[in-house]
């Protein structure tokens, strides 16, 4: 397993990270995801393990609590032999405080994620979403002062806009600060925006992508064809395929057709191409994958060790382009030589 320094920090991580959103499998949306309990979960960590996979996310809002309380049920013992990254921000509670990155949830949000995971400390923090009622000041002391006190080591964002983040980052520097090192964010083949502003940001600011969904939401694993139904059982065809990020079905089903043809000259499988493919990619720092049974999490631990050819890439870069929004379809048309926008 490859190791990369997460963004402008000394902290190594691997380039997979296994996600815990199908460890619980409560309520209607995250039942569509997977059902891991405790005993499922711990044979899933020890392949993990086994291929120098040391990196498991969760999140205080997955399953209500559960998936935190069994990946920490499921490491007990070994809790020196991982990483844990978890979220905080969305809703766990009826009170008026109950969600954001206000000190009162943070505080509360952070200790209830310590008691769940049963450890002291967790490796990587991160806010699963940006909150405009809450100053940046008061939400980044807080998490200094948790970095300080030990309960966290780092800091990191998720589905913030690159002025958020770049707010943010201004912030600690100002008041020196623990700084955001990580970004946890959606790309994949079929969804590029990441590569419009904050890959550049990433690159400039020493803030490294930890991909979320890097298969599309379940579409780039080889199930999903032109002119069929989504496979029963698969996510697209549960409550929780109603939240995928929208795309023509046109597009995705062209780059499909070159995911087919570059897994059958390379021998690799279709999800393996799609993971392969984002970790070329620059500021990438590693994927989060998810896996509802042990065949699956082998084929994806499969997508490392190996690197795609330049002539293969091509291919897929090609066939996944979009328009750029503006203003950086102006910038490309006018002054590319000044605005390149590869990293």
């Amino acid at each position: 397993m490859e190791y990369r320094l997460l963004g402008r920090s000394g902290f190594s991580v691997p380039v997979l990270t296994l996600g815990t959103g199908t460890f619980g499998g409560k309520g209607e949306f995250f039942a569509g995801w997977g059902n891991s309990d405790v005993e499922h979960a711990s044979k899933l960590i020890d392949i993990c393990l086994d291929n120098g996979l040391t990196m498991f996310d969760t999140a205080d809002v997955y399953s209500g609590g559960a998936a935190e309380e069994i990946l920490g049920a499921a490491i007990r013992g070994r809790r020196d032999k991982v990483l844990i990254s978890t979220k905080g921000t969305f809703r766990t509670g009826p009170g008026p405080n109950d969600l954001g990155t206000s000190r009162w949830h943070l505080i509360n949000a952070i200790d209830a994620s310590l008691k769940r995971l049963g450890t002291d400390y967790i490796d990587l923090y991160q806010l699963h979403n940006y909150d405009a009622k809450t100053p940046p000041e008061e939400t980044l002391s807080t998490l200094n002062d948790a970095v300080k006190a030990g309960k966290i080591r780092y800091i990191g964002v998720s589905n913030f806009s690159g002025w958020e983040l770049m707010k943010s980052l201004a912030v600690s520097d100002r008041y020196g600060w623990s700084r955001y090192v990580a970004n946890q964010t959606y790309y994949s083949l079929i969804g590029r925006d990441y590569e419009w502003e904050l890959m550049k940001l990433g690159a400039d600011q020493g803030v490294g992508a930890v991909v979320w969904s890097p298969l599309g939401w379940g579409r780039l694993t080889g199930k999903i064809r032109r002119g069929q139904p989504a496979p029963q059982g698969s996510r697209m065809a549960t409550k929780a395929g109603d939240a995928a990020p929208p795309i023509p079905e046109d597009y995705l089903y062209d780059v499909v057709d070159v995911l087919d043809e570059v897994a059958k000259e390379t021998g690799k499988t279709v999800p393996q191409i799609a993971l392969n493919w984002l970790l070329g990619r620059p500021t990438v720092s590693t994927l989060i994958i998810g896996a509802r049974n042990e065949e699956q999490l082998k084929q994806n631990l499969a997508a490392v060790g190996w690197t795609l050819s330049p002539e293969h890439v091509a291919k897929l870069d090609k066939v996944s382009a979009r328009q750029l929004p503006y203003p950086y379809w102006h910038q490309q048309m006018n002054f590319a030589d000044r605005n390149p926008q590869a990293v």
